[in-house]
């Protein structure tokens, strides 16, 4: 470990840093693990806690269900929808269960799959509905997925469906805008304008407010921070985090209040909206180490104002922007994540999916991890390719890597590795997996890659070898035209050979795919879609995933919408968040149309349903024929071989 600067904070503040709702209920969101790791390398007192976990053990816990209860009845009997009065007809049900299912999901209690499974112990709400789509011949509606074993992944999926009607219970009685994985979103994303959170935050408390209040008073009590740190990586975590700092303003007026994160980095770039200063104290942005260390000073009159780093405060009613030029902490000096004192017997391992890709965003507990800061390649049109997290890329040697990954199973028992990079970079990748096979580490890891060439059959067969399990990448738009405009590096071919050698070695492949990319037209999405398919077909990916491409200022065809076709739409006016843009494409393609069957398409392919179909077939309207020959990826793979 290097030795700790002289200008590094001094003992004696104590930091807690604090992950809001809502991330994720499996495992917690890195960022507060890597922060706490620091801190703690640099000799200062500094603890975490996760309140989107807590948040949910407690409201479906049974005694939170009572509490649900009471909130509902105390509501005009007219106004309940017909899910809010089903659950008030079962209730005792409910409430007999809600803590044995917990603490299944938990994997506290798994022989209690048995009942579970067998359908008679758990209330069914309408989302057990969805399950009658999937009947057999033998009267068993997730025998295709689950056979005669896989009785554990099968009550898992259906104490899943549990959770998901209660959650929709108090979305409906309490609070719509609650969700497990983003909270009060639109409240956020892409706002120009700070008044609709303002609103929400000068709004009565409901019972999901109440029960935030209660969780983070507690947690004030048990740490006694003096600075309190709330990372937001989603627009889905910004109104549960305001929430809480108005909790600790009323509380311990002291304490001083941070704000960072993954959203702030994006939207808040160009922050002059001083109301968020009622709520904190201090915005941060990009990497927080840096900026950290030198408000830590600040705090303790070590250091004026006008040294802090990257960071947002108000003086006399106006936002300022303070950013006294200071190196960032190294990639290889930032030290080693820690979850310590996040409760990890408690997350939940859930089974939403029925897709082996996408059980691993939501089921078991992942011990996340960086291979590099930033991505290696930054050249992707529709990226963020001129912010910071792209930007700046440091790698760390694999000795330093597989010390942290050994460090981290000894503190967590765990083996199980996310490494959360943008595009993991092939060369670090291989020099790890080395490492990890020389100390003979057995973990299991999966990421995100760029499909390019240097992933040859060797080095996905040694990738393999150190417990790769699965890899994601970027397909966007499977053309080579619209690959090419987009700056990808890869082309349809490239990307068949990749990720054909990565499932020949037995590792799971997901790919992310786009549409309504710049001057994409009908037969450009058809064509893609075929393209799709054949990759299917030939085992070439496992899993994907088709989301509509959104146009940001901070990427390269937000800043010359011109090379790409287009022209943007003036952006609202506001002082707070500044990200997404509108803009209009000549081609008047309507992508909306087109999505809802692809994402129709490759759910059907992903299960082996339809796959050697007419790919016309999906769309409800009329498309051109592929112009893609029939053979294509078949002959892709042929000639790499």
């Amino acid at each position: 470990m290097p030795a700790v600067p002289e200008t590094a904070a001094a003992p004696g503040l104590r930091v807690l840093s604090l992950i809001p709702p809502m991330t994720q209920l499996n495992t917690p969101y890195p960022s507060t693990a890597y922060l706490t790791g620091f801190l703690r390398s640099r000799g200062i007192p500094a603890a975490q806690d996760d309140l989107a976990l807590k948040l949910v053990l407690r409201l479906l816990s049974g005694a939170g269900l009572r509490r649900l209860r009471a909130v509902i009845e105390a509501q005009p009997a007219a106004e309940r929808t017909q899910r809010v009065a089903a659950f008030l007809e079962q209730f005792e049900a409910y409430a007999g269960t809600a803590d044995r299912v917990i603490a299944f999901l938990q994997g506290r209690d798994p022989t209690l799959a048995h009942r579970i499974a067998a359908r008679g112990l758990l209330p069914e709400g309408p989302r057990f509905q969805a399950l009658e789509v999937y009947g057999d011949d033998e009267g068993d509606p997730l025998g295709w997925a689950f056979g005669a074993l896989g009785l554990q992944d099968r009550a898992k999926h259906l104490a899943t469906l549990y959770l998901d009607d209660l959650a929709d219970v108090l979305r409906e009685a309490v609070d719509a805008r609650f969700e497990f994985v983003r909270y009060a979103e639109s409240l956020a994303a892409a706002q120009a304008r700070f008044d609709p959170l303002a609103d929400a935050l000068a709004a009565p408390p409901n019972l999901i407010d109440d029960t935030l209040r209660e969780l983070t008073l507690e947690a004030l009590e048990q740490h006694r921070p003096d600075v309190v740190l709330l990372s937001v990586p989603f627009p889905g975590s910004v109104y549960g985090a305001l929430r809480i700092a108005q909790v600790i303003k009323a509380a311990r007026p002291g304490i001083a209040i941070v704000l960072g994160g993954g959203y702030v980095n994006t939207e808040l770039r160009e922050l002059k909206e001083p109301r968020l200063f009622d709520a904190v104290d201090f915005v941060t942005l990009d990497a927080g180490e840096r900026p950290l260390l030198a408000l830590l000073e600040h705090l303790q009159g070590r250091r004026s104002r006008q040294r802090l780093v990257r960071t947002y405060l108000r003086e006399e009613g106006a936002v300022r922007y303070v950013n006294f030029v200071e190196p960032d902490i190294p990639f290889a000096e930032v030290g080693t994540p820690t979850w310590d004192g996040l409760p990890l017997g408690q997350y939940l391992s859930l089974l939403d999916m029925l897709n082996p890709m996408h059980r691993l965003w939501s089921d078991g507990r992942w011990n996340k991890l960086t291979v590099a800061q930033g991505c290696y390649w930054k050249k992707c049109s529709f990226c963020d390719v001129s912010l910071d997290y792209i930007a700046r890329y440091e790698g760390a040697e694999a000795s330093v890597l597989a010390d942290r990954i050994e460090a981290i199973v000894q503190e967590t028992g765990q083996t199980g590795f996310h490494f959360v990079d943008e595009a993991a970079p092939p060369k670090a990748l291989k020099a790890l997996a080395q490492e990890l096979l020389r100390r003979d580490l057995r973990i299991s890891w999966w990421g995100n890659v760029r499909f390019e060439k240097t992933f040859t059959p060797e080095l996905a067969e040694l990738l393999a070898d150190s417990g790769c399990i699965a890899i994601s990448g970027g397909l966007e738009v499977a053309s080579d035209r619209l690959l090419k405009l987009m700056n990808k590096g890869v082309s349809v071919a490239q990307v068949a050979r990749v990720t054909r050698a990565f499932a020949d070695a037995g590792v799971m492949v997901h790919a992310y795919l786009m549409y309504g990319f710049p001057t994409q037209t009908v037969q450009d999405t058809v064509d893609a879609l075929e393209y799709v398919r054949q990759l299917f077909e030939n085992g070439c990916i496992h899993s994907g995933f088709f989301h509509r491409f959104a146009c940001t200022v901070h990427s390269p065809v937000g800043q010359n919408p011109e090379a790409f076709g287009i022209q943007l739409k003036p952006l609202p006016e506001g002082a707070f968040a500044r990200n997404d843009v509108g803009f209009i494409d000549p081609t008047g393609t309507d992508h909306d149309a087109l999505g809802r069957a692809l994402k129709k398409a490759i759910y059907n392919f992903m299960h082996g349903n339809l796959v050697e179909a007419d790919v016309r077939s999906w769309f409800d309207v009329r498309v051109p024929k592929p112009t893609v020959p029939k053979n294509f990826i078949r002959r892709a793979l042929e000639q790499g071989g």
